[in-house]
């Protein structure tokens, strides 16, 4: 029931760039999930799910980036709140989704003990099987993602007109990032 970094990387951009910025993470996001599915059927997730050294790397750098997107945000302009998100920015906002997922070695270890329970062996490939399931759970995500994305942008915009809020908006924004970061920079560790 716990939204986890990429509802809150969406809604987060959703509220702040509108639901166009917050729908484009959402696919950036639901291709590094398709990443880490293709990892996990081809069994790399398991040397993240048996390498502390590899989690922890993996974990640092998804920690890193946050607060990294949290800083950029904090400072900066209260003015450069964009009414229509240009093409090149919406690049770099499906690039930043696409990262967030790949970054989280807590989704990649997921699909790791999740998928096999479903798989049978007797019914073919299990790298099929693992990506076919993957694949079903990425489009959820992408159903469930996209509504937070539509009601952070309808919130977003709700916000917007009330002039006087804007700060208090990116504050909130690069609060939500930065505190991203710092929980994922100490969840999770694993001592091997």
């Amino acid at each position: 029931m716990v939204p986890g970094p990429s509802v809150l990387y969406i809604t987060t951009r959703s509220i702040d760039q509108g639901r166009k910025a917050g729908l484009v993470s959402v696919f950036g996001n639901a291709l590094g999930s398709i990443i880490l599915v293709a990892c996990a059927a081809a069994g790399l997730s398991a040397i993240l799910a048996s390498s502390a050294v590899a989690f922890n790397i993996v974990k640092c750098f998804g920690a890193t980036y946050l607060i990294y997107l949290g800083i950029r945000q904090l400072l900066g302009n209260d003015d450069r709140v964009p009414t229509v998100v240009e093409r090149k920015r919406l690049l770099n906002i499906f690039v930043q989704g696409t990262f967030v997922a790949v970054l989280n070695p807590k989704t990649a270890l997921f699909f790791l003990a999740f998928l096999p329970q479903f798989v049978d062996m007797s019914r073919g490939y299990i790298w099929e099987q693992t990506l076919l399931l993957g694949l079903t759970l990425v489009g959820l995500g992408i159903c469930t993602d996209s509504i937070y994305a539509l009601l952070a942008g309808t919130l977003g915009k709700w916000l917007k007109r009330r002039g006087n809020l804007q700060r208090g908006q990116r504050y909130l924004s690069g609060g939500i990032y930065l505190a991203l970061g710092v929980v994922t920079a100490f969840s999770g560790s694993k001592k091997h």
